[in-house]
């Protein structure tokens, strides 16, 4: 049974004005993000460490808000849960693998990359009758594709992390997409 369908639609828009808040703030961190990850990915220095640190701790704040949101409607919220965990495991192994090297920290974020796109994928195949989450979807399975090539990188000589602030800025535009249709669906 679509849990959407069951609940009130003021709720449900409402949850979905929360969402397209959220999924705007996530574009905007993003795109700062990698512009500062950008500029300093030739190194692992302090500035480039504390990043990729932050980065799953925003994705984790976020995944709060989510489930808060998705309770709220009696949606789905396993998925993002689960997000929550990764993100906080994500973050200690990026916390380690920065003493480590380039190499460690692709490997690392090779694999939060492909648990996160997976779980992405299937809450944005869950919530597809809520609208926008094609994007949602899409994203999740760029996302796994990408965490392969992030470990696949990190055996070569010239492991950046360059890549790593392109794929965030890739997902925060899905992000925006994302708001963009919800906005639109919340239009009609």
């Amino acid at each position: 049974m679509d849990t959407t369908l069951a609940t009130p639609a003021h709720t449900t828009a409402s949850a979905s004005t929360a969402l397209r808040r959220l999924y705007l703030v996530r574009f905007a961190f993003a795109a700062a993000w990698a512009g500062l990850l950008f500029a300093s990915a030739d190194t692992l220095g302090a500035l480039s460490a504390t990043l990729l640190v932050i980065y799953p701790l925003f994705d984790m704040a976020c995944a709060v808000v989510d489930a808060r949101a998705a309770n709220a409607i009696g949606g789905p919220v396993r998925g993002l849960y689960a997000n929550i965990a990764l993100s906080a495991l994500t973050t200690a192994g990026l916390a380690a693998a920065a003493a480590s090297g380039i190499p460690a920290v692709l490997r690392v974020w090779g694999a939060w990359a492909i648990t996160a796109g997976l779980v992405q994928l299937i809450v944005g195949v869950l919530r597809r009758g809520m609208g926008g989450q094609w994007p949602m979807i899409v994203s999740g399975a760029i996302s796994t594709l990408a965490g392969a090539s992030f470990i696949a990188q990190a055996g070569k000589d010239d492991a950046s992390l360059s890549t790593l602030a392109g794929y965030a800025f890739l997902g925060g535009v899905f992000f925006l997409v994302s708001a963009l249709r919800l906005n639109r669906t919340a239009g009609r």
